[in-house]
């Protein structure tokens, strides 16, 4: 039997199915950062489409660390109103709601002073950020302190915590991105630091039953970068923190050749869970719900997230609920058209 609509507990939430939404980009927001209708409509679908969870998109934790001037934010207080209403809407329609907090670093689009971990330019094209002092540091983590109680005051369900794609925290995890000299940089136990201190800081703000995913680029996809066994060290040394889940996704942080095919970060995802003990996610341009089975089946991960599929189809989880004889998880209002 298929364990696609299998649920699962993780501390005080339970999702219905193991499908979980990836934060994806929207573009739909302004300088403000603030929740428009389109974001409303949008996440609502995927709830009456059968998602088990949503991670929203990419938020920013600082205006300078949007990753584009049409980001969301939660930088200030007045953002707590319109996310309150997106959770709400969301968990009507019977989906958990998470929120992806962030921070771009070097691969900001804002319009002022950008940072990173090293005066290091993502390529020819972007700008030269500044390096972070160690005073700077601490505020950007209180940054993510404080979104992450923002996140809890808008009714959000449980937090991810941006590590990958070249972010920010990534781009303290990564050799490749970071060249500090000091206790941030050098060695693995050093360039975990940042992260060390953001998680400990969410961990102060957040009830204990909150589940905390984290978002890691297991393969830096390029020599003298990280592979999945050192993401899987970094993840030993700062799980006493609270991680309840890792997001394994992968790349980003420089520019480098990737092989793509269904499923490719599958098998990162195999290492960090066999390597740290924590349940994982995985995925990757991942569409045929055979494929979902056989990771589900072979507890390769304990989720797997779809992303571009439910940009296309909204109600792909309802068809393959229809496949498995389960009409009791169509909504009543859409039974005909299955």
């Amino acid at each position: 039997m298929a364990k696609i609509f299998d649920n699962f507990k993780i501390k005080n939430i339970t999702f219905k199915n193991r499908i979980m939404m990836a934060p994806m980009c929207m573009y739909s927001s302004d300088e403000s950062g603030e929740v428009k209708d389109f974001h409303i409509h949008h996440y609502i679908t995927r709830a009456v489409g059968g998602a088990g969870g949503i991670i929203i998109e990419a938020t920013a934790v600082e205006e300078r660390g949007v990753i584009s001037q049409k980001d969301l934010g939660i930088w200030k207080d007045e953002h707590i109103e319109g996310l309150k209403m997106l959770t709400d809407s969301v968990k009507a329609y019977g989906a958990s709601i998470g929120i992806q907090l962030a921070h771009a670093g070097r691969k900001s689009e804002y319009p002022g002073d950008i940072v990173a971990p090293s005066r290091l330019a993502f390529d020819d094209k972007s700008k030269t950020p500044k390096e972070l002092t160690k005073e700077e540091i601490k505020d950007v983590v209180e940054a993510f302190k404080k979104g992450a109680l923002r996140a809890v005051k808008a009714g959000f369900d449980f937090i991810e915590v941006h590590g990958a794609h070249g972010y920010l925290i990534n781009e303290f995890l990564s050799p490749l991105s970071n060249r500090r000299e000091d206790e941030y940089g050098g060695s693995l136990e050093n360039r975990a630091k940042f992260l060390d201190e953001v998680l400990k800081a969410i961990k102060e703000v957040v009830p204990e039953t909150m589940p905390i995913i984290l978002r890691v680029s297991a393969s830096d996809f390029t020599e003298g970068g990280n592979t999945p066994e050192d993401i899987a060290k970094i993840i030993n040394l700062v799980k006493e923190n609270g991680i309840d889940l890792i997001n394994v996704s992968a790349g980003a942080v420089v520019h480098a050749k990737i092989n793509l095919y269904p499923g490719y970060q599958v098998k990162f995802a195999e290492v960090i869970k066999r390597d740290t003990g924590i349940p994982v996610m995985a995925g990757g341009l991942i569409s045929d719900k055979r494929m979902i089975d056989e990771i589900l089946g072979n507890e390769r991960s304990e989720f797997v997230f779809l992303a571009r599929l439910l940009l296309r189809d909204p109600y792909v989880i309802l068809k393959w609920a229809k496949e498995e004889g389960r009409d009791d998880l169509i909504p009543e209002q859409y039974k005909r058209g299955f």
